[in-house]
């Protein structure tokens, strides 16, 4: 496992930029190596002068770089609208943090085994399944560096814009506490349905209420309660 000191990260370069009419911070997290050389892991959105006065912790979306979604607007999976929506609510509550993981493409294979579980997927294959047939697990993210970026940004407490229990977990057994669950949801297509319907019902992920179903029938759903 990797130890706290192998994952925490520093500020490589922190600026102003404008988001639509919003002026943010811009900050880039990663590490120097002994050469000097620059890894670029993270890029975190921060408002500017947040407002404090509720006591009520920042909103923050921990977002998993997503090539073909949050660039070129695939339909296959639901990251682009997510982040889109993420960044006006963070906008908009004058108190929020993006948290942009740059290095976590594919829940952490990489672009090119995400393309190649894609032609497993063409192939009949679901998302879970396809990346056990490349011999990686369903979920491979850490997201260790992610709370370190949040401790640099003075943040230990935030309304977290997720729906997977996974990430909550996470960020609470390293330290975050998540005060609030807020869902993103809403951006079915007729391309990512089935996609959707394995996050929800396979990998735990939740609704608005909290809830999630198991997926009945599937190699590698766990029976219903109650069963033996």
């Amino acid at each position: 496992m990797t130890t706290s000191d192998e994952t925490s990260v520093a500020r490589l370069a922190s600026a102003p930029v404008p988001v639509g009419s919003t002026l943010m911070q811009l900050t880039v997290f990663g590490h120097v190596g002994a050469d000097g050389q620059e890894t670029e892991e993270v890029v975190t959105l921060r408002t500017i002068a947040p407002r404090r006065e509720s006591g009520t912790p920042p909103i923050a979306r921990i977002h998993s770089a997503c090539f073909t979604g949050d660039v070129l607007g695939s339909e296959k999976c639901d990251c682009g609208p997510q982040l889109s929506a993420a960044l006006e609510t963070i906008v908009q509550s004058h108190n929020g943090v993006l948290v942009y993981m740059l290095r976590q493409e594919g829940r952490g294979i990489g672009l090119a085994n995400k393309i190649r579980a894609y032609a497993l997927q063409a192939a009949g294959h679901d998302t879970i399944s396809a990346n056990l047939a490349l011999g990686f697990p369903a979920e491979g993210r850490d997201f260790r560096i992610a709370a370190d970026c949040l401790r640099h940004l003075g943040i230990n407490r935030v309304r977290l814009m997720t729906n997977n229990p996974e990430k909550v977990g996470q960020l609470a057994t390293l330290g975050i506490a998540v005060e609030d669950r807020v869902p993103l949801g809403g951006f079915r297509t007729p391309f990512n349905e089935a996609y959707l319907e394995v996050k929800d019902r396979l990998m735990g992920h939740l609704d608005a209420l909290g809830a999630t179903r198991p997926l009945l029938g599937h190699p590698l759903a766990a029976p219903p309660r109650g069963a033996s």
